[in-house]
């Protein structure tokens, strides 16, 4: 009898064992690594919705940035503008876009609203909505700057059905 115990309990520890090393990659991969994207982060707190301004330009290049030190990565656009300046565009976590859904390509003509800031003493553009044709890429609320990141999944879905 106490051979069966121990047998049992021992599959059943071995079974539970197996199923976390397995299972555990999932639950991970499902969390959302804000790392210093959150609404009120010290780069977040960088947007001034009562800044709000827009140019337009040409994409120049799609690329990753890093915008604070220790901050997840983020995807961001390099736009030359109708002055023939390049400006840096800060969108959202590289997470957050994850290569589903953005239509825009080097050398579109945008449309790019937000504001502008300076962030380690570089001046940048941190976007709400970029714009090409009738597409519509949208980030924030235009209205307060909360990122579509942070919003729960009920909010977000009805933002985005706002914009298509």
């Amino acid at each position: 009898m106490c051979r069966k115990y121990i047998t049992w309990k021992l599959k059943t520890i071995l079974i539970v064992g197996i199923s976390f090393v397995f299972l555990n990659p999932v639950v991970a991969a499902d969390k959302r690594d804000m790392g210093g994207w959150e609404s009120g982060s010290r780069y977040n707190k960088y947007y001034n919705a009562a800044e709000m301004d827009s140019f337009k330009g040409t994409i120049l290049e799609i690329k990753e940035i890093v915008p604070l030190p220790g901050m997840s990565p983020g995807l961001a656009l390099s736009v030359r503008d109708s002055d023939g300046e390049t400006i840096l565009v800060h969108l959202c976590p590289i997470w957050y876009e994850n290569g589903k859904g953005l239509r825009l390509r080097k050398g579109d003509r945008v449309k790019v609203s937000g504001v502008w800031a300076e962030i380690s003493d570089k001046e940048i553009f941190m976007g709400s909505k970029i714009k090409k044709n009738s597409y519509a890429f949208k980030v924030r609320l235009t209205k307060d700057g909360t990122p579509f990141w942070t919003m729960p999944p009920d909010q977000l879905a009805r933002e985005k059905a706002a914009t298509e």
